[in-house]
């Protein structure tokens, strides 16, 4: 796997060693590949916490699996960011900062299908990006086992096997959906929302079990958030304004 790296400094530099965070850049808008330079909204919201802590640090492109292996490990990297959602199950294997992002699941599906919430997946072809959350969702829904369940290795050969009429329809985070949507509009795509089977979601910053980084990263996630450094960088991404309070209301 061809790993491609993203070199920063904190404003404030500790001195110490440099920080590695390792991440999947195959999640636009949130992190991604454009002409061979690393970003999307985790990569510019990573490094203003990283500025705001004063600690130099570098993101490596390792791919979905090894990010977790390897942060879970804590040896070659000492964190990972890409839109890691925040659940019971991973907090066995790992430690998160504060939640930085909200989320959701959202179901996209071509023009005229018949599938108008998640209930209605259950007798379709499914495809979904294996170890995340819309992996358990959707195993819940469908069962672990079912075979029309298709776990691809990420969210973009899942995007192509839709488009490919491989499956009827692909479950993901919404930024991704919308990301898509939106620059995809002759392909005549609909996303849906089901608020009641796919509840709101956080992002974290993935940390290995016991990390001393958290109690460095916390405060500085705190502080751009509420300084208004993080509603210029969501703004810029997304376009719209975040809903900082309920963000910060969340542990």
């Amino acid at each position: 796997m061809m790993l491609v790296a993203l070199t920063a400094c904190g404003s404030k530099d500790s001195g110490s060693a440099k920080i590695k965070f390792a991440t999947d850049a195959a999640y636009a808008p949130m992190e991604y590949m454009d002409k061979g330079k690393m970003t999307g909204f985790d990569i510019e919201f990573l490094d203003a916490v990283m500025k705001e802590a004063g600690i130099s640090y570098e993101v490596v492109n390792t791919g979905w699996d090894t990010m977790l292996t390897s942060v879970e490990q804590g040896k070659e990297y000492q964190g990972g960011i890409s839109s890691v959602s925040i659940t019971e199950k991973r907090k066995e294997s790992y430690d998160y900062s504060i939640p930085y992002f909200e989320s959701i699941n959202m179901i996209l599906v071509k023009e005229g299908s018949p599938v108008k919430s998640a209930a209605d997946l259950k007798d379709k072809k499914v495809a979904v990006q294996i170890s995340t959350t819309a992996d358990t969702l959707m195993s819940g829904i469908m069962g672990a086992d079912n075979k029309s369940l298709k776990r691809m290795d990420n969210n973009t050969l899942a995007l192509m096997e839709l488009e490919n009429n491989g499956v009827d329809a692909v479950v993901a985070d919404v930024a991704i959906v919308s990301e898509y949507v939106k620059n995809n509009p002759n392909k005549k795509l609909v996303a849906i929302s089901d608020p009641k089977n796919f509840e709101s979601e956080y992002y974290g910053i993935l940390l290995p079990k016991g990390s001393e980084l958290k109690a460095k990263l916390d405060p500085a996630i705190k502080k751009i958030i509420e300084n208004g450094t993080y509603t210029t960088v969501y703004k810029k991404w997304f376009g719209q304004e975040p809903d900082t309070k309920k963000l910060l209301e969340q542990k």
